[in-house]
């Protein structure tokens, strides 16, 4: 089945930016199907597994209903499970950001009666509830449904296997005659076929098909993380794995900016792409993927749709996908033409009842695993290098420096000694026993050289966090930036921050000096007016920065 841009979907303008800034860009199969049946008035009969992205379908068209000037419930959900209703009045809430008086509650056994009594008292638009609280409010005369527009039934037939018939036909039996009916249900059994006879008038029949899309090479796992974490497990798991090629999937266009900034400043080698990217833009990006001049490419799903990428080591996804289908797609980008591939996925909080929505939809083959601790990433990353030693003994691919060692042997150093010395040089220069985002802290450049231009290829001034200046650099111009060490700013920072928001190479930044509450950087003259520009407005470490050129002679 097709999908179709929600801009073609007939949604208000309100509504399609509570969508983009969702980072949805394009409708699911039963979203492109059910929305525009929504929004006509039609009942609808949708028989689609949870995970499908079905609640976009049935709130977007219910949202768009909604009199914001009446203080009164007109759109009901019926939801068989607490959690399922819980998450179904998030989406509400994030779909309806911008229609400010709009008011959704969800109701539910095991919640308080006074937090509920106030929502309803205050005039809800929408309620979400599972049907032994909805119908206890209605016998209360809390919950009223005179006004009632638009009754769904999400996960039917579960409802049905829980018992909760009867309950339903009571409230059905209890809304206005003309208000429009939604049936969700995986399946459809007789008990749901003649509840649809009997309350729906002339339903659009939408069905879309579980496909199973499991990639038997890739070995899919996952990780229940706090969202603030994320960006450390995720470069944890690439130092502890020594990734080197893959796609790390993003939600939303801002996420995928925002991530790109910070990978850059920690010192992976990474690019971008979203919906905002040009043609042009793309083609250079995926060119340069393909050739593998970079490490990560970080995508929306819609940017990365039709890549023909082989070899992928790995893909991340650090946002769940919108549906069951999108994951699918996205894991299926690596492990092919035989080949054994990784599909790691992050999830925070209450993600993980989509992420098992997900998995009952597409019958996917994935398992939970615990975070990895700094120790187990520091063993394997020694591991790591012990073998690459090995190797290189055994193949002998080195060139001998007998002399040398001669030399300090006949001082009095023990070859045991002398050895543990090279490998402590080896990792304190930034060698492959070393994080890479400690050793790119050491000399910032966040791009592989063959992405950059040839000046900026040249060596650049390295040392520690704060150095006094002895000079400046020929060809570079020093630019005052109002943070310092009193905002816990570091080098990288700097570099990463220039480096991300202008799109220039790490390279055009020079020597780095820290002073208390201000910084001076060095940028190649040619791109001092860019960086100021840009800069200027640009938040670090809670800082809005204030760039400006240093005048000659200047502090």
């Amino acid at each position: 089945m097709e999908k179709r841009p929600f801009s073609e979907l007939g949604l208000s303008p309100e509504t399609l930016k509570a969508v983009d800034r969702m980072g949805f860009e394009e409708a699911s199969p039963i979203q492109t199907a059910v929305i525009p049946l929504g929004l006509a008035g039609r009942d609808v009969v949708g028989q689609s597994a949870t995970g499908s992205g079905k609640t976009a379908a049935f709130a977007l068209p219910a949202i768009e209903r909604v009199d914001t000037h009446r203080r009164e419930v007109q759109v009901l959900v019926l939801c068989p499970t607490r959690e399922l209703a819980v998450q179904v009045a998030e989406e509400f809430g994030k779909l309806a950001c911008f229609k400010k008086e709009l008011m959704e509650v969800p109701i539910y056994g095991g919640q308080s009666y006074e937090r509920q009594f106030r929502a309803l008292a205050a005039g809800v638009q929408v309620v979400i509830g599972t049907p032994g609280r909805v119908m206890d409010h209605m016998a209360r005369g809390t919950l009223k449904l005179d006004g009632l527009k638009v009754v769904v039934l999400d996960e039917a037939d579960r409802m049905l296997d829980m018992g909760f018939r009867d309950d339903i036909e009571h409230i059905l039996k209890a809304v206005p005659e003309s208000r429009q009916c939604l049936f969700f249900s995986a399946t459809m059994p007789r008990g749901i076929q003649e509840l649809i006879r009997r309350y729906t008038r002339d339903p659009a029949w939408v069905r879309i098909e579980a496909h199973a899309q499991n990639a038997p090479q890739v070995d899919q796992v996952y990780y229940e993380v706090d969202r603030r974490s994320k960006l450390e497990i995720l470069t944890r798991l690439i130092d502890l794995h020594d990734f080197r090629y893959g796609i790390i999937f993003c939600s939303t266009k801002i996420m995928v900016d925002e991530l790109d900034e910070h990978l850059h400043a920690r010192g992976y080698a990474v690019d971008r792409l979203h919906g905002d990217i040009t043609q042009a833009q793309r083609t250079r990006v995926m060119d340069k993927f393909r050739r593998r001049a970079f490490e990560f490419l970080i995508a929306t799903d819609v940017a990365a749709r039709g890549l023909d990428v082989d070899d992928l080591e790995v893909v991340f996804n650090f946002d769940l996908p919108n549906d069951g289908e999108d994951y699918t797609h996205r894991i299926g980008r690596t492990g092919r033409a035989g080949k054994a591939g990784r599909a790691i996925t992050f999830v925070s909080g209450r993600e993980i009842y989509k992420l098992q929505s997900m998995i009952h939809y597409a019958r996917l083959k994935i398992r939970r695993e615990r975070v990895p601790s700094l120790d187990e990433v520091e063993e394997a990353r020694g591991n790591a290098f012990f073998e690459r030693l090995r190797a290189t003994l055994e193949a002998r691919q080195f060139k001998p420096h007998d002399r040398m060692i001669d030399r300090l042997l006949e001082q009095g150093y023990a070859s045991t000694d002398i050895a543990s010395a090279l490998i402590h040089l080896l990792q304190a220069e930034g060698k492959p026993a070393e994080p890479k985002a400690a050793a790119r802290a050491k000399a910032p450049a966040a791009r592989p050289p063959e992405t950059r231009s040839p000046a900026a290829r040249a060596p650049r001034p390295t040392g520690p966090a704060r150095r006094a200046r002895t000079g400046r650099e020929p060809g570079f111009t020093a630019v005052a930036f109002n943070v310092g060490l009193a905002h816990e700013v570091t080098p990288a920072d700097l570099v990463g921050k220039i480096a991300g928001v202008t799109r220039l190479p790490a390279g055009i930044v020079g020597a780095i000096d820290l002073h208390e509450d201000y910084s001076h950087v060095d940028i190649a003259d040619e791109h001092v007016a860019a960086v100021v520009a840009k800069l200027a407005g640009i938040r670090l470490k809670t800082q809005s920065l204030q760039p400006a050129v240093v005048a000659p002679g200047g502090a």
